[in-house]
Formats: structure tokens, C-alpha cells, sequence
């Protein structure tokens, strides 16, 4: 154990809770620590930093903590995170989220606080920040690391569409419960010959409706990338229904699909968040609403009622499993290998199934999709796959799926 204190390394994490974080901030502590470092955890992501009093003599333990091997191990087999999140953007914050002691200073309805930020690590005496986050938390990391602090940034997301990496913390265990899930609820739908209809997580990429779907989990899946026809979708339906011994059939809604007889996303309500997004949610009721109204076109006149489920913070609530709980002390362990090679301004990341980095900048770079003609079967409405050979893990989340013209390749 290192007794000198070689410099402070924060950490925080931001967006929304997933499975993973808590041991990737083990992870990032016990290695700090044990290479003579102090390691801060700040709360609620950039909230913590945009809270923050700078005064000796203020209470900031809502904003901040020093992490010990005690606390982290405690914490380390848990869910969620224990540093707590938020949706925070400094860089865009409604002047009704400006901190009361700033008041005087940010007046305009969304305003800048950056240089508030800057002098907050300065004041915390923070060398190196590792923010753990998706593409929303690390883009405001990335201006950061161009404003000189020294950053290791960690990727995580449910959806698993961070650009630079294979993989994000909390993916497995989304598909690893929305697989379990499905299972369970289809003693329902064929105790009442139903179709179950269940939404999942997926803004703009369908990789959670996708791999379970792969995995045997649903007959059908329709995600972001293409829009689909609900017409065409009921006769999938009914003709997986009617070969099905218990009579139903499942599939499985990214929350980001759009239907070619609607147009856009479907929406809980009008409020953004810092980053600009609406909150989704709905379209699950509007496909087996549909689905119910359209079945007897093709089952012989006579309809078919829908189980319907949105997953929700189901996929996100309860502890990792296996590999969100390995990956994040493989990347925890990496970040530092970069903090101490001096590698900075480097997100940790997994290039087809083996552990690297790319710059930090790669988040603001292409997006991260399903790449549709190489994987998703337009007419069937389902996962293809012409080779397991020489594939990454999860087969259909490699960098070959970057960007929007890969997307239709």
C-alpha cells in the first residue's frame, strides 16, 4: 500500500443509473489508492461540480466525497451508483438550475457555467477526472479535456450506443433482464393465446430489441433504424402466432421506433432535459393497440387481444451480471494505466473483443447504429447473420456499425 499521496483523481458518474458503475468506481479506487493516490468521488455527475461552494468552511457533502477501499468494497456488488447521477450540463443550464450563490453572476435563460467548473476542481485540488457516462456526459468531458483538464473517460449505456467502443457498461445486463423478462411474461400471452408486446430501451439504436431477439427471446423486433409497417407486422404476427402450439407470439419495441403511418418518435411529453431530449415512451401502446384493432384482417375475422409491457427501469434496477460486472474493473484498471502513462483526453473502450482506447472526441463523432442491411431482415422483421466467424461478442455492435452510412450498407 502506497503511502504518499501522489495527486487527486475524481470521479463521477452521469446520464441515467446502470448496472456496472458501482464496480467500475471500485474498480478506479482500489488502483488509485494502491498507487498512492486520493481519489474523490463527486455527486450526482456534473451536478456535483455545478453545486459546489467554494469556501473552506461550506457543507459540500452533497457535492463530494473522498472514497476509501472500504467504501467502494461495500458498494462495489451493488447496482446503480452509489456516487448517485444526474442529467446536468454545465454548459447548458436553465437559469432555474443555477445555484443560488451564482445567481448574481448567470442571469440568462441558459447559461455557460464552464468557468465555474474549471476554478470548482481547482478548489477541490483535482489532477485527473475519470467521468463515467454516455455519449451526453463524456461530450461535456470532452470540452474539458480541450479546456486543459486532464480526463480518462469510461463509456455506459443501456442502449449500448456510445461511438469508439464495442461495449458499455450496462448493456449485458439490459439484454441478460429483458431476455429473463420476456421469458416470464410469456406465461401470460399463451395462457390467454395473446400477443405480448414488450418495449425496451433504444433511442436511436435497436441493439437491446435486437439481441434478445437473437437470442430466441421474441418471434419479431423492430428498432430506430427502420421504420416499419404495424399492417405488415400484425401478419408476422398472427402467422407466428397460429404455428405456435400455445398460440402467441412476442416482439420486442425499441422505444425509438417510428412506424412508416406515423411520423417521429413517440413521446411521454413536451419537457426536455439539459441535453435536449424528450423522455420517450408510448409506443408499445400504440403498436398493440394497433395490433389488436388489425389482427382480425388476417386471423379470419376474429381478433387477438395484446399483453403489453414497457421494461422500463426494470433493465436498469438490481445488481450486474457477470460481465458488467468483469468489464468495468477491466476498464476501471485501464483508465488508470492511461492516467499514469500520462494518456489523457482517452476514452477505455473494446475493439472487436479486445480492451483499448480511442480519443475522447470520438463521442461527438459518428453515431453508433444498427447497421440494417447487414443485420436486420426488413421483411421478417428480425435479426440476420450470415457468419459467427471472426465476429465480436455481441455480433452486431463492432465499429463496422458507426455512423449513419454504415448504417444502410
Amino acid at each position: 500500500m502506497a503511502t504518499t499521496t501522489k495527486g487527486t483523481i475524481a470521479i463521477l458518474t452521469g446520464g441515467g443509473d446502470v448496472p456496472g458503475l458501482n464496480p467500475a468506481i471500485r474498480a478506479i479506487t482500489i488502483r488509485a489508492i494502491r498507487e498512492g493516490y486520493r481519489v474523490l468521488g463527486i455527486r450526482r455527475g456534473w451536478a456535483g461540480l455545478v453545486d459546489l461552494v467554494r469556501d473552506p468552511a461550506a457543507d459540500n457533502s452533497d457535492n463530494y466525497r473522498e472514497l476509501t477501499e472500504s467504501i467502494v468494497n461495500r458498494a462495489g456488488r451493488t447496482g446503480g451508483t452509489f456516487l448517485h447521477t444526474s442529467r446536468t450540463r454545465p454548459s447548458h443550464l436553465p437559469r432555474g438550475r443555477v445555484p443560488e450563490h451564482l445567481a448574481d453572476r448567470y442571469t440568462d435563460d441558459i447559461n455557460d457555467i464552464t468557468p465555474e467548473i474549471l476554478e470548482n476542481l481547482q478548489f477541490l485540488g483535482v489532477d485527473f477526472l475519470i467521468p463515467i457516462g454516455g455519449d451526453d456526459t463524456l461530450s461535456y468531458a470532452a470540452r474539458l479535456h480541450s479546456l486543459g483538464v486532464p480526463i480518462v473517460a469510461v463509456p455506459k449505456t443501456m442502449d449500448n450506443d456510445v461511438p469508439g467502443t464495442d461495449y458499455c457498461i450496462g448493456f449485458s445486463t439490459c439484454v441478460t433482464r429483458t431476455i429473463e423478462l420476456t421469458h416470464a411474461l410469456r406465461t401470460s400471452a399463451g395462457s390467454h393465446e395473446r400477443f405480448l408486446v414488450i418495449e425496451v430501451f433504444g433511442r436511436y439504436a435497436g441493439f437491446t430489441a435486437l439481441l434478445p431477439t437473437m437470442a430466441g427471446a421474441a418471434d419479431r423486433c423492430v428498432i430506430p433504424e427502420y421504420p416499419f409497417e404495424i399492417e405488415h407486422l400484425t401478419e408476422l404476427l398472427v402467422y407466428d402466432r397460429n404455428r405456435n402450439p400455445s398460440k402467441y407470439a412476442v416482439v420486442l419495441v425499441s422505444e425509438g421506433a417510428t412506424l412508416t403511418e406515423h411520423e417521429g418518435m413517440v413521446y411521454e411529453g413536451e419537457e426536455t432535459d439539459q441535453y435536449g431530449h424528450r423522455k420517450l415512451g408510448g409506443i408499445g401502446d400504440k403498436i398493440a393497440a394497433a395490433l389488436k384493432e388489425l389482427s382480425p384482417k388476417y386471423n379470419n375475422g376474429r381478433r387477438i387481444d395484446v399483453v403489453n409491457q414497457r421494461l422500463g427501469y426494470l433493465v436498469r434496477s438490481g445488481d450486474p451480471d457477470a460481465m458488467d460486472s468483469i468489464v468495468p474493473m477491466a476498464f476501471g484498471n485501464l483508465a488508470l494505466d492511461l492516467l499514469l502513462d500520462e494518456q489523457h483526453g482517452r476514452m477505455v473502450s473494446i475493439h472487436h473483443g479486445h480492451y483499448d482506447s480511442v480519443p475522447i472526441d470520438a463521442v461527438m463523432g459518428e453515431k453508433k447504429f444498427v447497421a440494417v442491411k447487414r443485420y436486420y431482415n426488413t421483411e421478417r422483421l428480425r435479426p440476420i447473420y450470415h457468419s459467427f466467424n471472426g465476429m465480436p461478442l455481441f455480433v452486431m455492435t463492432a465499429e463496422g456499425t458507426w455512423g449513419p452510412e454504415r448504417a444502410a450498407d
